[in-house]
């Protein structure tokens, strides 16, 4: 049921193999989740820099288009940084409130998958081989990325419901398991002003830490309060631009493996998809066990 990786770079200099070291990781996995596949990159442009907006429009766009309106509306450039199809990263340095309030008038038919100064996000239906060639992942460059696969349990098979779920600036989730409160931890946010963009459990979860987040937690105190506001069968992997961290419920019961080495942290559902990493022979390898929670920053 589903299938985890993440990547969290120690060194500089490993940079621009993040997206070569990880693709490998993610298609490992593609038995764990042929139904839809999705990571999250993280690439060091600084505090300062525009903000990114990773985009998907439901029907064929011209992106180019929907910048120059966008720019026009906010009286700030608006640039178009990728584009593969119907998905696209634009950038600006206007306050994030007034781009979204800008594309909702602008583009109806435009869903935000992610957004941050660090973070982009490519999700989609289909198996993860396909995926990650599609987004070029392979080239990408950066310091720190999460990935899933997916086999749907318990919602659709669509864009919307693959992982990973980003639901705060620079903050992506990805889960393996399920929920069996979601619906009264759901309810609890709603009744809080929480909005939601899917049925999913795992997207529950993302809006709890966002709000914690939101609170003042760190993330390590956010994920505290997972374990003991969540009941079900979980591990989580959650990224933020600064921290990298993943937690298992009391029992333990779905997989993780993490390998640690002096140049990154790396972790999977499967040590099988760790085994293509440089020097992973010589790296610290273990089991998170039972509500142990792992936390490691910039």
């Amino acid at each position: 049921m589903c299938g985890i990786v993440g990547l969290h770079l120690k060194k500089r200099s490993w940079d621009g193999r993040l997206g070569e070291l990880l693709t490998p990781m993610l298609t490992a996995l593609t038995l764990r989740g042929p139904d839809s596949a999705g990571i999250a990159l993280y690439a060091d442009d600084g505090p300062d820099g525009p903000l990114k907006y990773s985009l998907r429009a439901v029907t064929d766009l011209d992106w180019s288009g929907l910048a120059s309106r966008l720019e026009a509306g906010l009286g700030e450039p608006v640039t178009v940084s990728r584009q593969v199809g119907r998905f696209a990263t634009l950038m600006s340095r206007a306050r994030a409130e007034e781009f979204l309030y800008r594309l909702h008038a602008d583009a109806s038919g435009v869903v935000m998958v992610g957004h941050g100064h660090a973070i982009e996000v490519f999700k989609d239906v289909g198996s993860p081989e396909e995926i990650v060639g599609r987004y070029g992942i392979g080239q990408a460059e950066g310091y720190q990325g999460i990935g899933h696969t997916r086999l749907a349990t318990e919602s659709a098979v669509t864009t919307e419901h693959s992982h990973p779920f980003t639901p705060a600036a620079d903050l992506g989730l990805v889960h393996n398991g399920s929920f069996s409160n979601y619906a009264s931890l759901r309810r609890r946010l709603q009744d809080a002003g929480v909005t939601f963009d899917t049925d999913n459990d795992s997207e529950v979860a993302a809006r709890f830490v966002a709000d914690r987040l939101r609170r003042g937690d760190d993330l390590g105190d956010a994920l505290r309060m997972v374990l003991k506001e969540f009941d079900g069968f979980y591990t989580l992997l959650v990224s933020t631009a600064e921290q990298f961290a993943v937690v298992r419920d009391a029992f333990a019961c779905k997989p993780l493996v993490v390998a640690e080495t002096p140049d990154y942290v790396a972790v999977a559902s499967e040590y099988h998809a760790l085994a293509t990493l440089p020097g992973v022979e010589s790296a610290t390898v273990f089991e998170p066990q039972p509500e142990e929670l792992h936390v490691w920053s910039r």
